[in-house]
């Protein structure tokens, strides 16, 4: 059967059924649109999201670790600095003792009793160091009468000691500004002994300086050695 022209009924009908169509598919294809676009804005939200927060978390470890630092920095500071003023305090307190002490050895100087049994002893002690039959024994100059009474005394107890005699001579050479005391020479004056006061206690010091410093302050916590 031969196929007949469509009118124009037939034709609009055909047309809204091609729009219908048409719109249709587009709606289709834009909720497809809408669906893959909501898709990707949320993965790339969340990736931008976690960026920012690996940002941040990134700057606040590194803002942590900096106070950290500045922390330790500030502590290390403050501790260095209260152990030198504690150094510094035990070493005032330190030179206070021997201030004391030298104030005791000028005071036994004034004590011509036991002065005199001081210089006797120390010069006992040089004639028997030096075994010389001549030894000149050097003075402050206020101190060459109270010298020579102890050297006729410690030629006597030497010789009662070793058998020997010696001849001692005082001389007044010593500065008056030390505390007191003798430097004993031998005879071809090579050899020389410091018995002052201020010698003595300068020995004493260093001596006992360890000691002191333990029993003032008690053990050094960073010494790991001791002899």
């Amino acid at each position: 059967m031969a196929s007949r022209p469509l009118n124009d009924d037939e034709v609009l009908t055909e047309m809204n059924k091609m729009v219908a169509f048409i719109k249709q598919e587009a709606m289709e294809k834009a909720r497809e649109i809408r669906v893959k676009a909501d898709e990707e804005f949320a993965i790339e939200k969340a990736k931008l999201v976690k960026q920012e927060q690996q940002a941040i978390d990134a700057q606040y470890e590194k803002k942590r670790k900096g106070a950290e630092v500045a922390q330790k920095i500030t502590q290390s500071t403050l501790t260095n600095k209260s152990r030198l003023k504690l150094l510094q305090q035990r070493e005032e307190h330190l030179q206070d003792l021997f201030n004391t002490s030298r104030t005791q050895i000028v005071e036994l100087a004034a004590d011509e009793g036991r002065y005199l049994q001081f210089l006797q002893g120390v010069i006992v002690q040089g004639f028997l160091q030096l075994l010389e039959s001549e030894v000149t024994v050097h003075a402050r100059e206020k101190d060459v009468e109270i010298a020579q009474r102890a050297v006729e005394e410690a030629s006597k107890q030497y010789t009662e000691i070793s058998g020997r005699t010696v001849t001692g001579i005082v001389e007044a050479t010593l500065s008056g500004d030390i505390a007191g005391g003798v430097k004993l020479q031998s005879g071809n004056r090579r050899i020389t002994l410091d018995n002052t006061l201020d010698e003595r206690l300068r020995l004493l010091e260093n001596s006992m300086l360890p000691e002191i410093r333990n029993n003032l302050f008690g053990p050094n916590s960073n010494r790991k050695f001791y002899s």
